[in-house]
């Protein structure tokens, strides 16, 4: 008997570790203020949703833009990100991009057959169809971001430590890398939170004015959720804060409030 109990506290407290472990889970919501120094230039939202798709459990992850007031009449942005992922692999099925950003429209649509390591990608806007190769455990955009959340050992990453991935962007797939820069405590509507301050490289010239001109601030805890991120682009700078949360898998720690 006395085996069979410490066997059963072995087992809830291993439950309960790994559920600790888990960065996110279905309900959780995110909403994130867009603005361009005092100006609001509009929101953006990532939801977590469980579905089925053709029989396999998966995370459906929604991700909106958009432009409000002036800047919806200066430079309008409707734009929409999903992507279906594997509950266990962590890798997409399927993705939709339908973006509307001052009359660049791009309407596609991709399915991941991650048995053949092949993607048929739709682009409603043309009228066509192809199909690319891609290597394992490849990201599409958004599920880039979900999966980051629970990489291995990402609490003990140290400044300067980076992480290089897979992803599946315009038609081809190239190395995504994101370097920590450090850790910071910042203070946010909620209050003093903890924070890893992570750097991806990104393409310069044609938005961004350097490679590294992209700061992300993310929660030091286990839910990874983003607090800030910061871009300077070629003309001025952009802001985003979290603005309302809920449904988060684990507790989020405020230093102070």
């Amino acid at each position: 008997m006395k085996k069979i109990i410490i066997f059963l506290l072995v087992v809830l407290t291993l439950g309960f570790d790994t559920q600790k472990e888990e960065a996110f889970s279905g309900g959780e919501y995110l909403k994130f203020r867009v603005h361009y120094g005092i100006i609001n230039g509009g929101y953006a939202t990532l939801e977590v949703k469980d579905e089925v798709l053709s029989g396999e459990p998966v995370y459906h992850v929604i991700g909106k833009g958009y432009s409000i007031g002036m800047t919806k009449f200066f430079f309008n942005v409707e734009d929409v990100y999903e992507s279906y992922i594997d509950k266990d692999t962590r890798n997409p099925y399927r993705y939709v991009r339908k973006i509307n950003e001052g009359g660049y429209i791009k309407n596609q649509e991709g399915f991941f057959n991650q048995k053949t390591n092949k993607v048929l990608v739709k682009d409603y806007k043309h009228k066509t169809e192809k199909t690319f190769d891609f290597t394992k455990n490849t990201q599409d955009i958004l599920s880039s971001f979900y999966y980051l959340r629970n990489y291995p050992n990402i609490n003990k990453m140290k400044a300067g430590d980076s992480i290089v991935i897979n992803m599946f962007f315009d038609n081809e797939t190239t190395k995504f890398k994101l370097k920590l820069v450090g850790r910071e405590d910042i203070k946010t509507k909620f209050g003093i939170v903890s924070s890893m301050v992570f750097r991806p490289l990104v393409q310069s010239g044609r938005i961004f004015k350097e490679e590294e001109s992209l700061t992300i601030w993310i929660s030091d805890d286990y839910n990874k959720i983003p607090l800030r991120i910061k871009a300077t682009l070629l003309v001025g700078s952009l802001k985003a804060d979290l603005e309302e949360y809920k449904g988060l898998n684990n507790p989020f720690k405020l230093k102070a409030k």
